[in-house]
């Protein structure tokens, strides 16, 4: 099953072997690896060169160790673009209007792919996170509930790879801002306009309206964001 490897990067090779698996289909999320020994007379490697290549793979977040039960390959990867996006984006001296332009790049395209694949499940679930959204008056809830619908809209277009990267990039995001769109929904005007800027994208999303849902999350990421930008000038 495993092609034998020598080299004297040798852990690559182990890493690239199991890539391959994964490719090939062999290997799916949340399937368990082979034993550390198993690799090691599959590759004719050592076991310290097997040790070297999993714990790479854990820290690039592909795979998880249950102690006592093995190596598994993780059936979520929504964190683990987390911690290369925040390195970089601090490496870079990057800006927050960097990421709010990264949401308003992707968020109005998913919004209308949500509106084309959405399923009765997932428009529930959005439609009880906007029901809570406006029934509570926590403001800390409010952002909490804000963040959880938007990303659901996200996860609706059924484009797993954007979900990622939106996922990494909101929770970075929040790291800087999280206490301003608290203050923006202590304000009766604001909430109000969000509210109904959500009803619209929603309702366009429900009448699987793919224009409409865009130019709505478009229209709500200028409001929301403009706020965000304004506020942290200051």
């Amino acid at each position: 099953m495993l092609n034998t490897t020598k080299t004297t990067r040798v852990y690559e090779k182990v890493i690239e072997n199991i890539k391959g698996l994964i490719e090939k289909g062999e290997l799916r999320c949340g399937d368990k690896l082979p034993s550390e020994r198993e690799l090691c007379e599959q590759l004719n490697v050592s076991r310290t060169s097997v040790r070297e290549a999993l714990r790479v793979l854990e820290i690039l977040g592909i795979i998880k160790c249950k102690i006592g039960e093995g190596n598994f390959i993780k059936d979520s990867f929504e964190d683990s673009l987390l911690e290369p996006l925040s390195m970089a984006f601090m490496l870079h001296g990057s800006k927050t209007d960097e990421i709010l332009d990264l949401r308003k790049f992707t968020e109005p395209g998913m919004a209308a792919l949500a509106a084309k694949n959405i399923n009765d499940e997932q428009l529930q679930e959005i439609e009880e996170l906007f029901n809570l959204l406006n029934s509570t008056e926590s403001e800390e809830k409010c952002a909490e509930l804000d963040k959880k619908m938007h990303y659901k809209i996200v996860q609706a277009s059924g484009n797993y790879l954007v979900s990622n990267m939106m996922f990494a990039a909101s929770t970075l995001v929040e790291t800087y801002i999280e206490d301003v769109l608290t203050n923006m929904f202590r304000n009766a005007e604001n909430r109000n306009v969000v509210k109904k800027q959500h009803e619209d994208i929603i309702q366009a999303i429900k009448n699987h309206d793919s224009v409409g849902a865009s130019m709505a999350m478009l229209k709500h990421l200028e409001y929301t964001d403009g706020y965000i930008s304004k506020t942290i000038k200051k």
